[in-house]
């Protein structure tokens, strides 16, 4: 019987990692399904995703939706129990540090089903993030883990993970920006957002930035602020919307709140884009290779290679329009270093190593 891979998704960012895994196994032929777990549930968030990126529709959407961390981690967990019970898959392929990442990874050792995941030994170092804890658990449970930048393997080692377990194969994510880089096409979104040729753009969704309504208050003041620089254009998260616009946040005077967009118009938007505030993980990524300077509104980052290779800098809300005004005083770099390995082809390389191992 041919052996089966059961990829896990559930959020935006799995959507843009798995594509290319998806399209490298099915070229070798491996028998495959694609389990949607509702984490996001807008259709802004998710079936657009699965269009832009010509992923196949999941065989199952659970439609676990929102909830507390236990609450949602509890509910994926039984879900995914159902769904691989009556026909168990050979591997599971878990993406990222979503939280269907952890009720995966835990399901699936539980069951004696072996999990590989995707961008692991990433590290923030912070115990307060939630997906700090998806990753350390995730990887400690996983048989097969696949890096996307060299710290991770150092990271994984550090914890102990026996080094035939670790494949440093390049960032699937980035094969996602590779093969769609003739689609993202800037002028289109300027004209349909009736933009000037230099703007800036910002997302805001993380649990640190916006749940504090003091916090909160201080991201409004900070967009606002960067907004008074050059036109900024914030597609807001559902989760985040709510706090920040009770906190202040409104249109106007160069501010421009917009519904959350597709794959492909995002990053035609980032693309063009002078500038981008943001505190999403991948954000930082698709940044670094297009060249496209990124101020990231953290204390830290589990991608510190946006860092050193990239466009990727650290800013607090206070620290951030001042920032801005550096950026945008800068000429753009011609010549990047791109990260070892983020070249288009780390769908092929997990491929590779899954195909390889199933054999055995």
């Amino acid at each position: 019987m041919n052996p089966t891979v059961a990829h896990v998704v559930g959020a935006r960012p799995n959507f843009m990692k798995a594509a290319p895994v998806i399209r490298a196994l099915d070229a070798r032929a491996i028998g495959q399904r694609l389990i949607h777990t509702g984490q996001h549930y807008d259709a802004r968030m998710s079936q657009v995703f699965f269009e832009d990126l010509g992923l196949p529709r999941p065989e199952v959407d659970l439609g676990v939706g929102s909830g507390s961390h236990a609450g949602q981690t509890a509910a994926l967990m039984v879900a995914l129990e159902a769904t691989f019970l009556p026909s168990p898959p050979d591997l599971a392929m878990v993406y990222g540090d979503v939280n269907s990442t952890l009720a995966a990874s835990l399901v699936a050792a539980k069951m004696g089903v072996p999990t590989a995941h995707v961008e692991a030994g990433l590290r923030s170092f912070d115990e307060s993030m939630p997906e700090e804890v998806n990753r350390r658990v995730s990887d400690l449970l996983s048989d097969l883990l696949f890096v996307t930048s060299p710290e991770g393997v150092t990271n994984l080692a550090d914890m102990g993970v026996a080094p035939d377990r670790i494949h440093f194969v390049g960032n699937p994510m980035i094969d996602s920006v590779v093969a769609n880089l003739e689609r993202f096409d800037p002028v289109r979104m300027r004209a349909t957002l009736e933009l000037p040729e230099r703007y800036a753009v910002a997302t805001i969704h993380r649990p640190s930035n916006v749940d504090d309504p003091d916090t909160a208050a201080r991201i409004a003041t900070m967009l606002a602020r960067v907004a008074e620089a050059l036109p900024l254009v914030v597609p807001l998260h559902p989760r985040g919307r709510p706090r920040l616009e009770a906190a202040g946040l409104t249109s106007g005077d160069g501010l421009r709140l917009i519904e959350p967009l597709g794959y492909l118009d995002f990053l035609s938007l980032v693309r063009g884009a002078a500038l981008v505030v943001t505190d999403s993980g991948g954000i930082q990524e698709e940044t670094t290779f297009l060249g496209v300077p990124c101020l990231t509104v953290r204390d830290n980052t589990e991608r510190p290679i946006t860092i050193s290779h990239g466009t990727n800098r650290l800013v607090t809300p206070e620290s951030a329009p001042d920032a801005v005004a550096d950026a945008l005083r800068r000429p753009r770099a011609s010549g990047r270093m791109t990260p070892p390995l983020w070249d288009g082809h780390a769908g092929e390389r997990i491929a590779a190593v899954v195909a390889a191992w199933l054999t055995r």
